[in-house]
């Protein structure tokens, strides 16, 4: 463990320069102490450190004492550092090292390359969690990682009814995080299926190893198994008029898919409106989607929508005219 954070320590120093004491023991999580007993060991090692005295003082390292790493443009070294640790990623207990190959990276860089770190983190973030989706809580992802990763078997249970629960042993395929979420593809005797890892009631490593399929490619599984899902649950079709200055706002509310379905669309009508058609799940889900779009939008059919639209929208009505007179 020392030995990871001295070279920690001293790729902090390669990468950001001067540094004090107390900035490198926040950073690394340790005592000030423990920073001073650590430059005092690199400095046995013939690691050339300085320090300075003062406010504006700490510990840095000669400019001589550099690695390069060449070849990257710089397009290529922007690409890089806009990646960020993601939650997903997170969950699976690999932020110190993700941390620390970056920092490696940021270290064996020239010089010129370096400063574009700070710049790309500035101006870059990459959040993959939903609004208003929070984190899920997944106990067993770190059990079903490790089954991953070893090729070998591990025994779920998951609820398939309000009373019943199964107990199978799988082959872990892979892990995979959609917007946030994990799922894990397996396979029980023979037959591949997909589980939410949150939903998972208990996972348990076993000693039994399995041969990973070479022509299983989880990738090209998951975009199929996502448009097949994504089709057998599309069943409630709703026709839709839009204002004429909502059209713009559709693909923040329906996703960049919509956009071709806008170019499709027949041409607005005298007043402005466009009619669509989009899919949803079901009546509920539909009514929840669009009671957010206010008067953006206008359903024409189904007529069983249309009025449980009109019945929400007189309830709230009627409410918030209530308080109004009270």
């Amino acid at each position: 463990m020392r030995a990871d954070r001295l070279l920690t320590l001293l790729l902090l120093l390669q990468t950001r320069g001067q540094m004090t004491a107390k900035t490198l023991a926040q950073e690394l999580e340790v005592s000030e102490r423990t920073i001073y007993r650590d430059v005092d060991a690199l400095c046995a090692a013939g690691v050339p450190i300085y320090s300075e005295t003062g406010q504006d003082g700490g510990y840095g390292l000669l400019n001589s004492y550099r690695t390069s790493l060449t070849g990257l443009t710089a397009e290529e070294v922007h690409a890089l550092f806009m990646l960020n640790i993601p939650a997903p990623l997170s969950a699976l207990g690999v932020t110190q090292a993700m941390k620390t190959a970056l920092l490696k990276l940021a270290a064996a860089l020239p010089a010129e390359r370096r400063q574009e770190e700070a710049r790309v983190r500035q101006r870059f973030y990459l959040d993959s969690i939903w609004w208003g989706q929070g984190a899920e809580m997944t106990p067993h992802l770190q059990t079903v990682h490790q089954a991953v990763w070893l090729d070998r078997k591990v025994r779920l249970a998951y609820r398939v009814g309000p009373a019943l629960v199964m107990d199978q042993v799988v082959e872990p395929y892979g892990l995979v995080a959609k917007a946030g979420v994990w799922y894990l593809v397996c396979a029980h005797q023979g037959n591949i299926r997909v589980h939410r890892v949150a939903d998972l009631l208990n996972a348990q490593l076993t000693e039994a190893p399995f041969v990973h399929p070479d022509a299983f490619e989880l990738a090209d599984f998951w975009m199929n198994w996502c448009r097949e899902q994504e089709q057998s649950a599309v069943a409630y079709v709703v026709q839709l008029r839009v204002a004429p200055n909502f059209v713009a706002a559709l693909p923040s509310y329906f996703g960049d898919h919509i956009r071709a379905q806008l170019a499709q669309a027949n041409p607005p009508a005298p007043d402005g409106w466009l009619t669509l058609e989009i899919a949803f799940a079901s009546l509920e889900a539909a009514r929840n989607r669009l009671l957010a779009l206010g008067g953006g939008v206008a359903v024409v059919k189904p007529l069983a929508l249309r009025k449980s639209l009109l019945d929400f929208a007189t309830q709230t009505v009627a409410v918030y005219q209530c308080e109004q007179t009270a």
